[in-house]
């Protein structure tokens, strides 16, 4: 090195690191639960293999979270619901709930998010069939559910107090990669269950909801992870982990503890398809611990971590230090459509008849569900996809009524790698799976269940792509 090189490499300058901050909110935010938990004796059959069709028992009760978000008292509220249910028989059924709930709320339907914690272990969302035992109860308890949905989100809105959201990022190891090649077969058949091969994605994104004074008033947790730990063998009415999840936080923090479920058609916890209610008490544990090792993680609300100079020691140091940081009010609400190709499945009609004719239990209740789906869809060979999205602050969250394979949530969040995305499954609505197009050669369960054609999922993550960029540039 000559001396040239040596002056330019002491005295030239390094610019100093910018300064690390949650992406955050401010404004009026209120949280209410209620409890929606059916009677015992409702039918309550969610999987082919179940030889009972109504529960028997309650493990945990299941519940009903309303946030309400609202940039100022002048504006109007956003309304998040989170609820402990497994999902829609039909869009039909989803549709004629929210249209009364939005009449009776006088909400927008761009206003409302009724997301899904996707239990495996409750009453489906549908109407009556006196085919099914323990049916007679579903129409009750649907407008029991009405009811209390209305009030829950009139007591969030009335519990609304001036509060900041802050969000943070951390993993979580309880969701595996869930497509198993069957090892017992020369074909491609695969299993739904885990792959310990695979590789799952373990990204956690924690909110943490504070007022004014500092105090927590509530948290909430977006993961991704199908909640089936309670299979065939479980009898009881249970919200599967989220009930121990939620139940652990609010133990340490006081506060109320919501979900949001991620992009989770591939991913399962590794243990699962049980019927010992404790294995889902572990898992929601576990969840719960990551969640709250992240909230630990976080700076004070409405601080940022600012490189303030070098302090001369043993060893020249870094010095960061807390000082106060301008916090977003930007609420923002949009509603795309995609048009996914539907596949060219029987009509609803044949489905019924190919049912009644059908002497296997289990294969019988596949094929009570595609008819579901199909008279859901109707007969025609696309269907229009609602995509949600809302700004909150500096965050995005972005989701459907399907279910996607992860690689939706990833691939998003490396094209916006500086914003936090939450991707969401299941909300306003339930109709199908979305696998990436390669799988569509392989007999795996989420391709022959879902309605919708190869290229679905990758046409799915373009609108959500503009989705986000059109809530970022707003």
């Amino acid at each position: 090195m000559n001396p040239a090189q040596s002056s330019q490499r002491t005295t030239a300058s390094t610019p100093a690191p910018a300064p690390f901050s949650h992406p955050s909110f401010q404004g009026l935010i209120g949280i209410a639960r209620e409890d929606i938990t059916p009677p015992v004796g409702i039918y309550s059959r969610n999987w082919g293999a179940a030889k009972h069709d109504v529960a028997t028992s309650i493990h945990r009760p299941l519940t009903l979270t309303v946030m309400t978000i609202k940039a100022s008292t002048s504006e109007a509220p956003l309304v998040f619901i989170d609820a402990d249910l497994g999902w829609w028989k039909t869009p039909q059924t989803y549709e004629s709930f929210s249209s009364r709930l939005l009449d009776a709320l006088s909400l927008k339907s761009s206003q409302l998010i009724f997301a899904l914690s996707h239990t495996h272990a409750g009453p489906p969302l549908m109407d009556a069939d006196e085919s099914l035992p323990g049916s007679d109860l579903l129409n009750s308890w649907m407008e029991d559910l009405f009811e209390k949905t209305v009030k829950t989100v009139q007591d969030s809105l009335s519990s609304q107090v001036e509060s900041t959201l802050d969000w943070h990022s951390g993993r979580c190891n309880l969701a595996t990669y869930r497509d198993l090649p069957d090892p017992n077969v020369e074909n491609d058949r695969v299993l739904c269950g885990f792959n310990p091969s695979g590789t799952p994605d373990e990204t956690l994104i924690v909110g943490r909801i504070t007022d004014q004074s500092g105090q927590l008033r509530g948290t909430i947790t977006n993961y991704a992870c199908h909640p089936t730990t309670l299979a065939w063998e479980n009898e009881a009415i249970s919200p599967d982990y989220l009930g121990a999840m939620r139940e652990t936080m609010q133990q340490v923090t006081g506060a109320p503890a919501l979900f949001m479920l991620g992009a989770c058609g591939d991913l399962a916890p590794r243990n699962q398809y049980v019927g010992d209610v404790e294995v889902a008490d572990h898992h929601g544990r576990q969840l719960a611990y990551a969640s709250l090792a992240v909230l630990e993680d976080m700076e004070p609300t409405g601080q940022q971590l600012a490189y303030t100079g070098a302090v001369e020691s043993g060893a020249p140091l870094a010095v960061w230090k807390n000082q106060p940081v301008e916090i977003s009010s930007i609420l923002f609400t949009d509603q795309l459509t995609v048009e996914l190709p539907i596949k060219d499945w029987p009509t609803a009609e044949e489905l019924e008849k190919e049912r009644l004719a059908c002497p296997d239990r289990a294969l019988e209740e596949r094929l009570r569900r595609k008819r579901d789906i199909r008279r859901g869809i109707g007969d025609g060979s696309t269907f229009q996809l609602p995509i949600s999205t809302w700004r909150i602050g500096d965050a995005v969250l972005v989701g459907c009524c399907c279910e996607p394979y992860s690689v939706l949530q990833q691939e998003l969040r490396q094209r916006f790698p500086d914003v936090t995305i939450l991707c969401m499954n299941l909300i306003n609505g339930s109709v199908g799976y979305l696998p990436p197009a390669e799988l569509y050669d392989t007999d795996v369960y989420p391709v022959w269940q879902t309605p919708f054609d190869r290229g679905s999922l990758e046409l799915t993550l373009e609108m959500m792509t503009q989705a986000i960029r059109d809530a970022l540039n707003d």
